[in-house]
């Protein structure tokens, strides 16, 4: 079978359209029609990938998803809602979000933006973490199956992004990763990432794996190049 989707939609005509479209493409959909219903399917089905709508009748798509992040976090979320304001935005991505998808839409670009997405999300599942299960990274200790970072008693929530971009520099740890490499693998082309959006999240996870986050030691920049991840000792 191909990847797991849970589409999580209201309007009856766009919920049928697009789960017999994915279903044609080849992944196995579930396709819902209540909060309730999906929050259901997620703790039953495990999904690789759930598409919701944000504006549902018993609820809203941003609690689905923060429950869905503590329930599955290996599940990649995409929002694909009328709610297109700036604010829903920044909220639905610091939920975790690959993607956020405003309505009206093209049936091509979402299933393209799907295929980015389930693409992407192949580097964190394929490329395991060696026993014991965690790897030290700084002052933290990152267990990259469960998307988890401890540090200072605290636990931390990574999501993919975070996840796959922390793994892809400590695999290559002693060697720079470029910018194009880490937009190759972490982006995809139709987000139109900058180098700041890089930079962005290497400041958030020098925050958590940095003894002193204003002098890196551990994650290193390289000008004009990209990252480097020191080897430990």
């Amino acid at each position: 079978m191909g990847h797991k989707i849970l589409l999580l939609e209201d309007e009856l005509n766009v919920g049928s359209t697009l789960a017999e479209r994915m279903k044609l493409e080849g992944y196995e959909t579930r396709w819902c029609s209540s909060a309730a219903e999906a929050l259901s399917a997620i703790e039953s089905d495990h999904p690789d990938l759930a598409i919701l709508d944000v504006q549902l009748p018993d609820g809203s798509g941003f609690d689905v998803a923060r429950n869905l992040r503590s329930r599955s976090p290996r599940t990649a979320i995409v929002f694909l809602t009328a709610a297109g304001t700036p604010e829903d935005r920044i909220h639905g991505l610091e939920l975790g979000a690959e993607d956020y998808i405003v309505k009206p839409f093209h049936t091509k670009e979402l299933l393209l933006r799907i295929r980015n997405v389930l693409k992407r999300m192949e580097y964190i599942r394929e490329v395991r973490e060696p026993a014991p299960g965690s790897v030290g990274i700084g002052r933290a200790r990152v267990h990259f199956q469960e998307y988890l970072l401890e540090e200072s008693g605290q636990t931390h929530r990574l999501s993919h992004k975070e996840c796959t971009l922390l793994k892809l520099l400590h695999d290559k740890r002693g060697s720079v990763v470029s910018r194009d490499e880490i937009l190759d693998l972490v982006w995809s082309e139709d987000e139109y990432p900058t180098p700041r959006t890089i930079d962005n999240f290497v400041m958030r996870l020098r925050k958590m794996v940095e003894p002193d986050p204003e002098n890196p030691t551990v994650i290193r920049s390289v000008r004009g190049v990209g990252y480097l991840m020191e080897k430990t000792k």
